[in-house]
């Protein structure tokens, strides 16, 4: 498409963000690509300063750039099209959008799934091939369910879901409208439940629910547990990357953001807008504040603060971490310093 068509489609699209478009050139944009992988007829987007130096070399026939004129001068001067956003990322995910849908089937029932003649499926539904969908199960109109999907009795799936190929879900299981869970997803399954006593481990039965509430996104792989009693809770817009553990009885609030490999033990609260980096671990029954940020690799063992930025094992605020890594850093010669000094009180 033209580059005014696109600019024009962006600009129906954009609600916050502040367009300010270069009226030199119109060329054609044939796609979409990152700064470095860009080619011509592509357009691309620059945000912050490590990659401001692009806009001198680039390919691209158009550019996304943040409100900064000596960058938007610079891509003037090249014959780059471009336009001024105060959110460059944002703006370049929604043309992502008019470039690229994800491949969703025409409604159908795959002759070879088995369902339940006690299940309820709504209108516009698409069942693939080999999906099991049990007794009590209630899916909503729009849903898509891709091959090899199991759903246990009485789970409830709201309008336009979609369940990708292999995943699983548990039992009284509920999932919301316009969520999306990706391939090998197990949720509701038992929680990790167990009492010792004299002769060993009493398994605990886990009675409990799942509830993702409504534009949930879960990655490939990961497991959101049920717990004994109770629920396990998944806030409004919160999305969840591949590899997480979520254990038995979490309440994650709202629009969070946990990156791969996270683990969160039995009970923990998450409070909205919290985001969880990649391999942090959360003890038992902990609490994370709104709005806090807990960096990569990070262990939690304690409460954490709404608002706060805490790293490493044991989660620490952010800012002592830094100053503690930069010590570590110095200890060998911190050592060396304190055998000299040693040597010396013997004299």
């Amino acid at each position: 498409m033209k580059f005014s068509e696109l600019v024009q489609k962006l600009n129906l699209a954009t609600d916050r963000t502040s367009l300010s478009v270069n009226p030199d050139g119109d060329p054609d944009i044939q796609g979409i690509a990152p700064i470095d992988q860009v080619t011509k007829d592509t357009i691309s987007y620059i945000e912050g300063a490590k990659f401001a130096a692009r806009v001198k070399t680039t390919e691209a026939s158009a550019l996304i750039l943040p409100p900064d004129e000596e960058l938007q001068r610079q891509a003037t001067e090249r014959g780059i099209a471009w336009i001024g956003a105060s959110e460059p990322r944002l703006l370049f995910a929604r043309a992502i959008a008019l470039f690229y849908q994800p491949w969703k089937p025409a409604p159908d029932i795959n002759p070879s799934a088995v369902i339940h003649p006690e299940a309820q499926v709504g209108d516009g539904v698409y069942i693939g091939a080999h999906v099991v969908i049990q007794a009590g199960v209630r899916i909503g109109d729009g849903v898509c369910i891709h091959p090899n999907v199991v759903i246990y009795p009485d789970v409830q799936i709201g309008d336009r879901t979609i369940l990708h190929g292999n995943c699983t879900i548990h039992e009284r299981s509920q999932i919301g409208a316009d969520c999306v869970i990706h391939s090998g997803v197990v949720i509701g399954a038992e929680g990790f439940g167990f009492v010792p006593t004299k002769e060993g481990w009493l398994k605990m039965e886990q009675s409990g629910y799942t509830v993702l509430e409504d534009g949930v996104e879960v990655g490939c792989n990961t497991t959101i547990d049920r717990p004994a009693v109770g629920e396990t809770r998944i806030g409004r817009q919160t999305k969840i990357d591949n590899l997480v553990q979520i254990g038995h009885g979490c309440q994650v609030g709202g629009a969070c953001a946990i990156a791969a490999q996270v683990g969160l033990a039995g009970g923990v609260n998450v409070g909205n807008r919290v985001i969880l980096a990649g391999q942090v671990g959360i003890a038992n029954h902990a609490k994370i504040g709104d709005g806090a940020i807990v960096t990569a690799k990070t262990g939690v063992h304690n409460n954490v603060e709404a608002g706060a930025i805490v790293s490493g094992t044991p989660a620490v605020p952010h800012k002592l971490f830094l100053k503690a890594s930069a010590i570590y850093n110095r200890l060998p010669q911190m050592y060396q310093t304190l055998k000299q000094l040693q040597k010396h009180k013997e004299r």
